[in-house]
């Protein structure tokens, strides 16, 4: 055979080359936002995950933060879709095109580009879901692809000693879901996912505001009330906030003032869930990692670890220090950022 040669050399030896003819991309897939990190650049791409669709031609009319701000604006023939939906892919050609878009910009609009990809993925995600995850990834001319999961990733990018002999608990709070996981020795002891996360927090401030003002409300909106006055316990000093929105009786523009005890309320439902399951996981976790914890505490990440005072819950609740991660927003990419230097770590953690 003309490359006999290649085929004695181990999959190892040849990384160094292959590393040279192609830039590795680290993506954190997520349900609100995608952030590519390439490696020696840094994080390359952070924009929504949308894709503004053109129905009487299928066309792709934008992506990203531009087809975020069409959301709710658009004209009758243009759609905007959100292709992943709680953690996974909902809609698989839409998640193609916007994969090869993001790809595309995170090499500087080069073609013939083949990237060898890590992309992160939640901790119970099923064999179809990861099948999918990895087809869209190939047909958007991956040249290899691993799959490793948001919670280690994100105790990675926290900066936490996840290959040490120690226990290390992460809680990792998305768009589409809330992974809740500890970890030793660069493997994963205890993990959950929840379908309970950012994105269910601004239903349920949709749903609270229908129920009690007969106000309807879009997605944008419930996300700037959840960032501007929305928390998980009791603020120091109180908020309020003009909201805007349709009046379900009159058919008319409306607006209502608001405090941050009526949000808490609404969101009640969701923060209990993910206090429920950071119990669940240290009642599940061995005691040695106990005491481990109980030193180190709890890291928060993700979107949702920007929720006003839900460190302080969780702290009320599980007696342990707690603390935010120094970017919740970017700690995925940047911890599978790492990853694109350290190999022999990846082939121990992924998940295919």
């Amino acid at each position: 055979m003309r490359f006999d040669w290649v085929t004695r050399l181990s999959l190892d030896n040849l990384r160094p080359l292959l590393s040279l003819l192609s830039e590795d991309l680290a993506i954190d897939l997520g349900t609100v936002n995608t952030r590519v990190y390439a490696r020696g650049r840094g994080i390359v791409v952070n924009e929504a995950s949308a894709v503004a669709l053109d129905d009487s031609t299928g066309e792709v009319q934008a992506v990203g933060k531009e087809a975020k701000e069409m959301l709710g604006r658009t004209p009758r023939n243009i759609r905007v879709v959100k292709p992943l939906k709680d953690g996974v892919i909902a809609d698989f050609k839409v998640t193609e095109k916007m994969l090869s878009y993001f790809i595309q910009k995170a090499h500087q609009r080069r073609t013939l580009v083949h990237p060898r990809i890590v992309i992160s993925v939640p901790s119970e995600i099923t064999q179809v879901e990861k099948r999918a995850v990895t087809d869209s990834a190939y047909r958007a001319k991956a040249s290899e692809v691993h799959l490793v999961e948001q919670a280690m990733m994100a105790a990675i990018g926290a900066g936490l000693p996840v290959t040490a002999p120690g226990g290390n608990m992460v809680v990792d709070i998305g768009g589409g879901t809330t992974d809740v996981a500890v970890i030793s020795l660069s493997g994963i002891v205890y993990s959950q996912s929840l379908r309970t996360a950012g994105n269910h927090m601004d239903e349920a401030i949709m749903n609270y505001l229908k129920r009690k003002y007969n106000l309807l409300i879009g997605e944008r909106t419930a996300e700037q009330i959840k960032t501007e006055i929305g928390s998980a316990y009791t603020l120091d000093k109180p908020l309020t906030m003009e909201i805007k929105g349709r009046s379900l009786i009159e058919g008319i523009p409306k607006a209502i003032t608001v405090d941050d005890s009526e949000i808490r309320e609404a969101l009640s439902e969701c923060v209990s869930t993910i206090v429920s399951a950071v119990r669940l996981a240290l009642e599940s976790t061995p005691p040695e990692l106990s005491a481990d914890i109980s030193d180190r505490g709890i890291v928060l990440a993700g979107g949702g670890a920007l929720l006003k005072n839900l460190d302080k819950r969780i702290r009320e609740e599980t007696g342990l220090p707690v603390c935010v991660a120094d970017d919740p927003l970017c700690s995925v990419v940047l911890g599978t950022g790492k990853i694109l230097s350290d190999f022999k770590l990846l082939r121990r953690i992924s998940v295919e």
